[in-house]
């Protein structure tokens, strides 16, 4: 099979196509033939070796998502059968034509989805769902701040918000991207074209605070975030995109009483996975049917492209997901 092998840590250039041995499925795994994948930043600090693949999964293929037909099955595998059309997440190893999978992470694709637009679903909807339906136990009429509102899993929080009949504000970089939010359902939006400071958030609190923030960013935004939440209020820190590290106000947080939860997919055990992949097929993939959610496409290019697709995330200007088509 060919697949994109990071060569040593570096930039884009140190992505190559390669041919390497197929996978085979074993007992309760799916080999699935991968018509798409999409990107991630963690595809990216994986490159730089920032971000090293788990235990289990190919050391030096990228890819967390991918959406295929199931190729052959294991022995034991029960939920599955060759032809069938199929999405889900994996650890690593999904920029390639093939790869095995445990059929439990498995989500059906529906008719109605093409295998661009599958690909770019699971990273971004599961990880949302898990953080604002689960965990968050966001609720209607609740008012919802999401960092990094242009991004795949910005984008999926605030349809979901939606779906739940919450009302989602978001921030940006760019006045641009707030705009082209309001699209799928954004209330308004705050420009951020700096570092946050504490004063930032008590002016997008300003006509109202926030019960749940969805954080992709990290650094100075949490404490920016603390001075914008309402007492009681919920965290959810996704992502660290504007730092790994930062001050916040801890008498703030005791005061209003402040629940902060950090959340991550890769690194959770199988059962784990298992358990949000399953939620996820049974409460959000409906929506997809009935059109009350949409993926969302930055672009699109073909596994030989790979390089350019990464330049495109590096730099910052996509909107929704990158999609990487693998084969005819």
């Amino acid at each position: 099979m060919l697949a994109v092998v990071i060569t040593r840590p570096g930039g884009p250039e140190v992505l190559e196509i390669r041919e390497l041995p197929r996978p085979t499925p074993q007992s309760s795994e799916v080999l699935v033939r991968v018509r798409a994948t999409a990107l991630n930043r963690a595809d990216l600090l994986q490159r730089r070796g920032h971000y090293p693949a788990p235990p289990g999964v190919p050391a030096d293929i990228p890819g967390m998502e991918f959406a295929g037909e199931v190729e052959a099955v294991g022995d034991a595998v029960q939920l599955w059968k060759p032809g069938q059309r199929v999405m889900g997440l994996i650890g690593g190893g999904a920029y390639a034509e093939y790869l095995v999978a445990h059929e439990r992470t498995l989500a059906e694709v529906q008719s109605n989805l093409t295998w661009e637009q599958a690909a770019a679903i699971p990273e971004a909807f599961i990880t949302a769902h898990d953080a604002l339906w689960i965990q968050a136990s966001l609720r209607p009429n609740e008012r919802v701040l999401i960092h990094a509102i242009g991004s795949g899993i910005g984008l999926a929080a605030l349809q979901l918000a939606r779906a739940m009949t919450a009302v989602p504000f978001g921030t940006s970089r760019t006045a641009d991207k707030l705009e082209r939010a309001k699209e799928f359902g954004l209330e308004s939006g705050f420009v951020v074209p700096k570092a946050s400071i504490a004063d930032d958030g008590k002016q997008w609190s300003a006509t109202g605070a926030f019960d749940v923030v969805v954080d992709l960013a990290g650094g100075a935004y949490v404490n920016a975030s603390l001075h914008a939440l309402a007492p009681r209020g919920r965290i959810m820190l996704v992502g660290t995109m504007a730092g790994a590290k930062g001050e916040i106000d801890l008498g703030l947080m005791l005061g209003k009483r402040v629940r902060m939860t950090g959340t991550v997919l890769r690194a959770r055990p199988l059962e784990e996975k298992i358990g949000v992949t399953r939620a996820f097929a049974r409460e959000v993939l409906p929506l997809f049917v009935r059109g009350i959610l949409r993926p969302v496409i930055d672009s699109q290019f073909n596994l030989q492209d790979v390089r350019r697709a990464h330049e495109r995330m590096e730099s910052n200007e996509s909107f929704g997901k990158i999609v990487l088509r693998v084969g005819d």
